[in-house]
């Protein structure tokens, strides 16, 4: 049987990973804050640390959290996961654009794969848990993460909570932020009927919380909101 982000990762293929990095930054308004924000939120979280390994999960796509948080810990290195070798490869070229392959390890799988003792200062689980079906699997991918993580480690979770139909303005708000960057009425449906159909978001800030607990983390700090994306950060239970 496929593990629930390989079966995620098939939705993320060539052609979506080459145009991630636009459709990333108009589907959520805020992309770049909202990275920026989290890495100040670990490193807020971190202290006085200089150095860091810091696990990133679903690392495909831009590596946008990489790249903020580099620019502000000099000392913080990476290790980078996605299950997609599109969505990876991606990540990839961005980080040797921005110089950071030396302090990045790369990993084509998932976070079950590390070797059972690496350890790490803290996570990012940025735009994932939507895209696994169903609470088992959110809950499998965070032990996995607590398991890799030193004991009080700062994790930050960031993606859609609610049930996209339960909350018509926020998703009729979607679509004029599609239209809003020139896509036709035809493109919006299309755009928003692929919504509908393609994710399974824990549906309340509760459920997220809940989720969190369920796996071993402590009470979430939500730092970031943008309709239906929202960013905590939360840190493992002792």
């Amino acid at each position: 049987m496929k593990s629930p982000s390989l079966n995620a990762a098939e939705k993320f293929d060539t052609s979506r990973a080459n145009e991630y990095a636009r459709q990333s930054r108009i589907a959520l308004a805020g992309y770049d804050a909202c990275q920026d924000l989290a890495a100040c939120m670990l490193a807020a979280s971190l202290g006085e640390s200089t150095s860091a390994k810091v696990l990133v999960v679903g690392a495909g796509g831009t590596a946008q959290e990489i790249i903020a948080m580099a620019a502000l810990e000099p000392g913080w290195h990476f290790t980078a996961v996605d299950p997609s070798e599109p969505m990876l490869e991606a990540a990839t070229q961005q980080l040797a654009a921005n110089n950071l392959l030396e302090r990045t390890v790369i990993h084509l799988g998932n976070v079950e794969d590390l070797a059972a003792d690496e350890s790490y200062d803290a996570a990012t689980l940025i735009g994932v848990l939507h895209h696994l079906d169903g609470d088992d699997a959110k809950r499998q991918i965070l032990r996995s993460i607590r398991d890799h993580l030193k004991p009080g480690a700062p994790l930050i979770v960031a993606g859609n909570q609610y049930a996209y139909a339960s909350q018509p303005l926020l998703l009729s708000a979607w679509g004029q932020r599609w239209r809003q960057h020139g896509a036709s009425a035809e493109e919006v449906k299309a755009k928003l009927g692929k919504i509908l159909q393609g994710a399974d978001p824990p549906h309340s800030e509760a459920a997220v919380q809940q989720l969190l607990h369920d796996a071993g983390f402590g009470d979430a700090t939500r730092f970031f909101s943008s309709l239906f994306w929202s960013a905590w950060l939360t840190c493992k239970a002792s």
